[in-house]
Parts: structure tokens; sequence; C-alpha cells
């Protein structure tokens, strides 16, 4: 049989051949049918089937082939006395063997079953993440980790800004663990901690309150509870009774109740989907100011969406006054920004605005980490696969489009560029054909205004594309057909 990449470049062939090449096929001498193909399967995009897809291809190599043994003297005659034959039509061809790739020991997506030290050495206690958790994290989750420790070592807060699906939860909640004290391998908490830490509280959208939950069910034996719906006010008691590790609340649930969570001593808070914070006059941002903790914490993929004031509301709640008060940010950042941004901006205002936007960027460093996917986990996914596939028009896809193709709206488009026809040197759409009172699309478009508009004809360009769109993506059952045909007849 032919090599899989002959038969990758034959199918390629047959499906770029124009639709003239078929019939010209058909008139010649007929080949001699093809096995059927397996249809194709799409590529899987999720994470965790890459991974195993990639796990799977790094196979170990072949082994080198072993020498020939010496043939003994009856053996040598049994091959001498059987006929060769020196055609190469005769030999069966030798499949290809592909080139080995390469180990698996470049490819690790777990790490080490040992505890991730997060204290410096020589301080006690030591601060760890447990080895079950630990091993499955990346490695850019562990460098997250640290990053959150780090800041709530020196009482500060932070910002965690990485790409949507690079594990923002994951690498909290084993920043949690090491804080709670989850200090052996079935993630319970340890009991060598000399006084009981406060709760932890988790301020989220409530489409990800049962994600939060099962994330922390999944990782370790964390005590969670959930402050939502009519049963929220026996939480507090769980709370009271210093039982409860972690509370889950939503936005809307905090904001209505902020006065008896705030009342509550908080170890940390976390607040996912951060860039809720951005309005410094809304009711969630002025119930956040009224937690007491420095140490607050905020996941986010779009730390900044519409203005650079946004970036400084978020950071003033999570490190109050790491970028100075109000004024001076607007002053010393947002204004020089803003005017350094525009087109016809001196040389002066942009490299004011190059120096400022540097500075900024140094001072959010210390409170922010931000990562993406091409440079964390790049050469785990696997590229986007296109397949196009070309489909015929029906029959009376085929007259509608050409009946549409003949209404003036669409004429007056098509022959814009020829001579006008009223002797004019001057094309149809610089002469008289700007407008076409005639066309139903015209008529619809300029129905309070008969003259026309200053962009006639070429208005009907779009309105014109999307219906000749709606003609080919029509999907023609028989019924359809039918009325299809009455309304074109």
């Amino acid at each position: 049989p032919p090599p899989p990449v002959a038969m990758s470049l034959n199918r390629l062939k047959e499906t770029l051949l124009p639709c003239s090449s078929s019939s010209a096929q058909s008139q010649s001498q007929p080949r001699s049918p093809s096995p059927p193909r397996p249809p194709r399967r799409p590529p899987k995009t999720s994470l965790s089937q890459q991974l195993l897809r990639l796990e799977a291809s790094y196979s170990l190599p072949a082994p080198p082939p072993s020498p020939p043994k010496p043939l003994s003297q009856k053996t040598a005659e049994d091959a001498a006395e059987q006929p060769t034959s020196s055609s190469e039509e005769d030999v069966a061809p030798r499949p290809r063997r592909r080139p080995a790739p390469p180990p698996a020991a470049s490819f690790e997506p777990r790490g080490p079953y040992e505890p991730l030290v997060l204290s410096p050495l020589g301080e006690h206690p030591i601060v760890q993440v447990p080895p079950s958790i630990n091993c499955r994290l990346l490695a850019h989750q562990r460098d997250g980790v640290r990053f959150l420790y780090n800041l709530y070592r020196n009482n500060h807060g932070g910002v965690l800004g990485d790409d949507m699906g690079l594990g923002k939860t994951i690498q909290t909640i084993a920043f949690l663990s090491s804080v709670i004290g989850k200090d052996n391998n079935q993630g319970e908490k340890s009991t060598d901690k000399g006084k009981k830490s406060s709760p932890v509280l988790i301020l989220c959208p409530t489409s990800v309150i049962r994600n939060w939950e099962n994330e922390f069910s999944e990782w370790a034996n964390f005590s969670v509870a959930v402050y939502h719906g009519p049963n929220r006010d026996l939480v507090l008691e769980k709370i009271e009774g210093q039982g409860l590790e972690v509370l889950i609340t939503s936005f809307d649930t905090f904001r209505t109740r902020d006065k008896v969570l705030c009342d509550i001593s908080w170890e940390l808070v976390v607040v996912d989907e951060a860039h809720r914070l951005k309005n410094e006059k809304s009711k969630l941002y002025t119930a956040c100011l009224g937690i007491t903790t420095q140490k607050r914490f905020c996941l986010t993929g779009t730390i900044m969406q519409n203005k650079i004031m946004e970036l400084f509301n978020v950071f003033d709640w999570v490190v109050p006054g790491c970028l100075g008060d109000r004024e001076h940010f607007r002053e010393y950042y947002d204004e020089p920004l803003k005017h350094g941004q525009r087109l016809s901006a001196p040389e002066r205002f942009v490299q004011v605005a190059d120096k400022r936007k540097k500075h900024l960027v140094s001072v959010l460093k210390k409170f922010l980490l931000r990562r993406t996917k091409e440079e964390t986990i790049g050469h785990l996914m696997l590229g986007k696969e296109d397949n196009i596939v070309f489909c015929r028009m029906s029959d009376v896809q085929k007259r509608v489009y050409r009946r549409m193709l003949q209404q003036p709206d669409i004429q007056i488009l098509v022959n814009k560029d020829l001579p006008c026809s009223c002797g004019s040197p001057l094309t149809q759409v610089e002469c008289c054909k700007k407008i076409e009172p005639r066309g139903i699309i015209w008529s619809y478009l300029h129905r309070e205004n008969l003259d026309g508009c200053p962009l006639c004809p070429f208005c009907l360009v779009l309105p014109c594309l999307v219906k000749l769109q709606q003609v080919i993506f029509y999907s023609c059952n028989t019924f359809d057909s039918f009325n299809f045909e009455v309304l074109v007849t």
C-alpha cells in the first residue's frame, strides 16, 4: 500500500481539483475502486486531551537493528535452491520508517512527589505546599504560588493576571494550602501550628461558585462553605465556632450583606474576576473597601479594559497607596499617557508618555504577575487545524442566486465602472447611476430620504452581500425547497 504521506497528498489534490476536472475524469478510463477511507476525526482542543495525545506520541525510539547472523551451510543451500527474481515489480515495497520521536524526558506534565517549600531557609515553622498538590502543578504554576506567598509574607496583596486557562484557581488553592497548613500528604491540616488561623474569604461571580467548591474538594481536604442562597445564615455559626477554613460567596451576596461579612476577621481575601472592581463608584467597590485585612489578592485575565484609571482602582484596593492618591495618578500617569497616544501628538509628549509608562510598569511588577499561554504552555498546545469543505449550492439556491444578481440594487454596483448611457465620459456611478429607486433594498434603506444619501450607491454593498450570503447558507430540505420554488416562480 502507498505510504500515508502519498495518500494524504493524493487526497489533497482530489479536493483541490476544479469542478470541470470531475467531468473529464468521468469520460476517461475508469479506475479501480479504492477502499473506503475512515471518517476524519475533528481536532481535539481541550488541554487534557492534548496532553494525552502528546504523551502517546512520545514513545520509546526503535531499538538498533541487530547484526545479521551467519548462515549455516544447510540454510545457504536452501536459499540457493529457491528461485530469485531481479524484477522490481515482484519485490514488495518496504514501508518507510518514521524518524524516532524525541525522548519522553523532554515533556514532563507532572512534578516530583515532594513538598514545595515556600518559607526562607532556616525560618520556622516551615511553610510548604503538600506533595499531593505540588506533584500536579506545572512550572509556571509553582512560580505563581511563590509570588503569592512572598506578598502574603510581607503583609501585602497582589494581582495574578495570567491568561485564561493557565490555572489561576489551582495556583490560589495551592497557595492557600500552604497558608492554612495543609502540610502532610493527605492534604489535612497540620497540628503543629501554634494558633488557629482566621478563615479565607473568596469573592467570585455566581456562575463559578460551584467550580471553586469542586476544585477545593478535588485538590485537598479543605473545610469549605458557600455563603449564598436562603440557608446562608447557618454558615455564620460555623465561622463563629472556628470550624471553617474557606468561605465562598458571590459579588451580589457580598454587596447586600457586606456589614455582616466585614465584621469577621479574615486571614486574606481573594477576588476572582477582579476587573469588576474597575469602577470606584459601584456598590461592590464601596463594600470591598470595608474589608479590614491588608492581604487582598485579585485574579483576572483582563486587568484593564478601557481606561488607565481602572488600573488604579484595582491596585488601590489591593495595595492601598502603592500608586499614590487618585489626583497624583491622574496627573502623573493618566494625562501624559493619553496625550502621548494621540496620532497628532508632538515628539515631546511621546517621549514623556514612554517614560511614564516604563515607570508605571516597574511599579506594578512588584504586585502583578502576568503570563501568557505562548510563554508558558505554548509548547504543549497543538496548533489549530482548519478543515475547509466546499459545498455546492442546490438547484433552488442557484436559481435564487441568479435572480438576486439581476436585481437593480446589485446591478448598479456591478456596472458602476461602465461608461454612462447618457453619452458622458464619466462612469455610471459618477454620473446618472447614483441612486436606484426601483431597487427593493435601496427603497427600504432610503424610505425617509428618497433623494438618497451621500454614500449612494456604495451604501448598498453590505446589505446586498448579506442577502447573497443568506441565499448561500440557506439549508433547504424538501418542504423548504417546494416553498422556495413557489416564491421564485
